[in-house]
């Protein structure tokens, strides 16, 4: 509770960098399917990063030399690592970025395996260095609003969570699931599963369910229940929705107020009081709260901070290794 809290209060609002000096960041692979806007939000924050360099197997970034990792992690004065690369190679790759010395964004969901991924998570925390997961939905202005709310007691005991991330996924996307033993849940619902995580801690008990849509096998139809003492939440993905995108949504809900985001990186929110609270008026309401164009901006901007010492970074290990194992448990890939 008191680390959940911790989390809670220290927010995601992104913190300007103070300082001229720009830190040096370099990024490892451009596999992962947030790659290239992870490096555009970077390069698009020239007051805060210089990019240096990126290291690609095939295909690099125009204006952005390709190097070697050793030529990279070499490099002077680098602060930062922005690992990319396929998921059988992430946690690895962070590990080395870790043991020479840098701060590290790895995006979601990290590892294959829990045991290899507490290991680097720890050794990061051990050395004082920084891992920032890939989960943007943690600086996105509706989340904050709802980590907020749930911080400071809007919406009383939280009962019931409700999330679903789906999409229609096309034959390269069911490729990507083929190759990961949690499918569909574990490469897309690790974005919700850490928002509930964030709100409620580590789950009690998780029962997985599977229920694949065509005859090749693929988890393309999962839902996940996470049980909590006075609480459950449900978790669907779905990647044969036609309409996922619109139907993406999160709905919080507790003795005194409901708080849903729909669709979910849209800044719309219904919010429902029993009493009025902060700005906002007892009763239903329905809002739009402005949203940076840049999903990721808000990443790279706390992550200057976090780097310049000027704050700590509101996740911790503790909370991403529960993450991920609370992933692995409810994607059935937890061994």
């Amino acid at each position: 509770m008191k680390r959940r809290a911790f989390l809670l209060a220290c927010g995601s609002t992104a913190f300007a960098a103070s300082g001229s000096a720009r830190l040096r960041i370099g990024q490892i692979g451009t596999e992962h399917a947030h790659a290239a806007g992870k490096m555009a939000a970077m390069r698009a924050l020239p007051e805060l990063w210089e990019v240096v360099g990126v290291v690609a197997k095939e295909k690099g970034y125009e204006g952005v030399p390709t190097v070697t990792e050793e030529k990279l992690l070499g490099t002077p004065d680098l602060k930062a690592v922005a690992v990319e690369t396929r998921m059988e190679e992430s946690c690895a790759t962070a590990l080395r970025c870790i043991e020479a010395g840098k701060h590290v964004h790895l995006d979601k969901p990290g590892a294959l395996k829990h045991d290899e991924f507490k290991t680097m998570r720890l050794e990061a925390e051990k050395r004082g260095l920084t891992v920032q997961m890939g989960y943007m939905l943690r600086y996105n202005p509706a989340f904050e609003l709802l980590f907020q709310a749930v911080r400071e007691g809007w919406l009383g005991e939280i009962t019931e969570i409700d999330a679903a991330m789906g999409k229609l996924g096309d034959a390269k996307q069911r490729g990507i699931m083929a190759a990961l033993p949690g499918g569909g849940l574990f490469e897309l619902g690790c974005h919700v599963i850490d928002a509930v995580v964030t709100i409620l801690g580590k789950p009690q008990g998780v029962t997985a369910f599977s229920t694949p849509t065509q005859s090749d096998g693929v988890k393309d139809n999962q839902m996940a229940v996470l049980q909590y003492a006075k609480a459950t939440a449900v978790v669907r993905v779905n990647h044969v929705d036609p309409f996922g995108g619109p139907r993406r949504r999160f709905n919080v809900t507790g003795t005194e107020g409901t708080l849903e985001i729909l669709p979910m990186e849209s800044g719309k929110v219904n919010l429902s009081l029993t009493k009025a609270r902060g700005s906002y008026k007892k009763g239903t309401q329905s809002f739009q709260l402005s949203v940076p164009k840049d999903r990721y901006a808000g990443e790279f901007t706390d992550l200057a901070a976090v780097v310049r010492g000027e704050k700590k970074l509101a996740w911790d290990a503790a909370h991403d290794i529960s993450v991920h194992e609370t992933v692995m448990r409810a994607a059935g890939a937890w061994k």
